[in-house]
């Protein structure tokens, strides 16, 4: 582990050094500013201005060989001095509100959310955010419910929940990116390495997040997959994530759908084995989200873009494979995650101990893409009504686009110089079957096991 000597540079094309002494600006920041977050943060701004101003990659590095590097990063510093984008921007569209409190739960699903903290992307955008660590998914909600927090991170299906009031009185909230894709596991006791068919399972217990949850979805359609109805052959508990390893010793549960770091940390405690990883059921398949309540973007436009500007930037950071070592050691204090930096590495880098003598390298078991698809709202409702969640006719893309805000994330990506797809709607295949979102009742028609009335 290289712990923070491992600076982002996020443009190769743009390496030469500032100081002239060095290789590279790799190489001088290392030496000069290795802690210094501030000016890794301030590197991945400068880096966004010039894809913004050059988004075709052929004519952004046409530029920078016909001039020099150096002579392309002066250029374009003294014509956009980051220093003062953000004062310009607020000249523009002054901030409703620049004190946030933003809550989380510890999990690597939140890394875009945490890492802005630290990362001063936050700060870049004039804002002053306090992140709030948070024990549970249900005192998210209350507290977003309550206005105790200003944006929160939430499980991608809670604010469709929480916008029809499943669960909790109706306010309208609204994802505004998704934090993570892939990323979560089954995870077994080590008693049950003889038990790797899901069709040995029946009468044991599992731990879920939440109800609303791609946890709770994922784990039954699977089991269902298997033949079993996980509603009468299994028991489903929701715990909350950082309690789910503890239960796991204790034998209160014989696995878990869950988050990340606790399938990795499980096997580090020797406590359990990675059964398999979720992207395995669905390769893309989202999990967290960053939220508001609809309340929140009607009273504070301006602050509202900022927020999603930092977002995702930070998001954009943690795509790149060669962040990931660094963004571990960001978020590993016991102020965020309270992991060993070790077991995060395995998680955000994709080579990993699964608990049953193997060491797996797979480079997409966790990914940051923030595009808010409406197809997989579409998805999750069908879901909800499938286990009983909800009753009677759905509006499904009615829902689907009132609580994705896909239109605002093409909007500020595209800011960003960042690319969005042409559609909110994409077929997918869980489990190998497909999945189309003009078509979700015939979709949720196939499924033999499912609760009726």
């Amino acid at each position: 582990m290289s712990g923070f000597n491992n600076p982002y540079d996020p443009d190769a094309e743009l390496s030469a050094c500032s100081c002239g002494g060095h290789a590279s600006q790799q190489a001088h920041d290392a030496v000069a500013h290795s802690n210094d977050t501030e000016t890794l943060s301030a590197r991945f701004v400068e880096s966004s201005l010039v894809r913004a101003l050059f988004p075709h990659d052929e004519t952004r590095r046409n530029f920078i060989r016909a001039v020099g590097a150096r002579t392309a990063q002066a250029a374009i510093a003294s014509l956009l001095p980051i220093g003062s984008l953000t004062a310009m921007a607020q000249e523009k569209a002054p901030l409703e509100k620049k004190d946030l409190k933003i809550g989380f739960i510890p999990i690597t699903c939140a890394t875009p959310l945490i890492m802005a903290g630290p990362l001063k992307f936050y700060q870049q955008q004039g804002l002053n955010v306090t992140l709030n660590k948070t024990a549970g998914w249900a005192l998210i909600r209350d507290k977003m419910l309550n206005k105790e927090h200003d944006a929160s991170h939430f499980l991608s299906p809670m604010p469709i929940a929480i916008s029809m009031g499943l669960g909790s009185v109706a306010q309208p909230m609204n994802v505004a990116t998704i934090q993570n894709v892939n990323g979560q596991a089954i995870t077994l006791h080590n008693k049950h390495k003889d038990k790797r068919d899901p069709k040995q399972w029946k009468g044991m217990t599992f731990a879920v997040p939440f109800d609303y949850s791609m946890h709770n979805f994922l784990l039954r359609y699977y089991v269902a997959e298997h033949g079993l109805d996980p509603d009468k052959d299994i028991q489903i508990r929701v715990t909350p994530p950082p309690e789910m390893v503890a239960n796991l010793r204790a034998g209160n549960i014989d696995g878990f759908l869950g988050p990340d770091p606790f399938n990795q940390r499980a096997v580090y405690d020797e406590i359990g084995f990675i059964h398999l990883l979720s992207k395995e059921l669905w390769d893309g398949h989202p999990c967290c989200a960053f939220g508001v309540s609809g309340a929140f973007i009607k009273e504070n436009p301006n602050t509202f873009a900022a927020l999603y500007r930092a977002v995702l930037n930070a998001a954009a950071m943690a795509r790149e494979a060669k962040n990931r070592e660094f963004i571990a050691n960001v978020i590993a204090p016991a102020n965020y995650l309270n992991q060993p930096p070790a077991v995060l590495e395995q998680v955000l880098m994709g080579k990993y101990a699964d608990g049953l003598g193997n060491i797996k390298t797979d480079a997409n078991r966790l990914d940051f893409d923030p595009f808010p698809w409406q197809s997989m709202a579409v998805w999750m409702l069908t879901q909800m009504k499938r286990w009983g969640y909800i009753k009677g006719d759905v509006n499904y893309k009615q829902i689907a686009e009132q609580v994705f805000l896909a239109t605002d994330a093409k909007k500020r990506m595209a800011e960003l110089g960042q690319k969005s797809p042409p559609s909110a709607y994409a077929k997918f295949k869980v489990m190998g079957k497909e999945f189309d979102p003009n078509k979700p009742d015939a979709y949720l028609a196939g499924f033999a096991i499912k609760k009726t009335g």
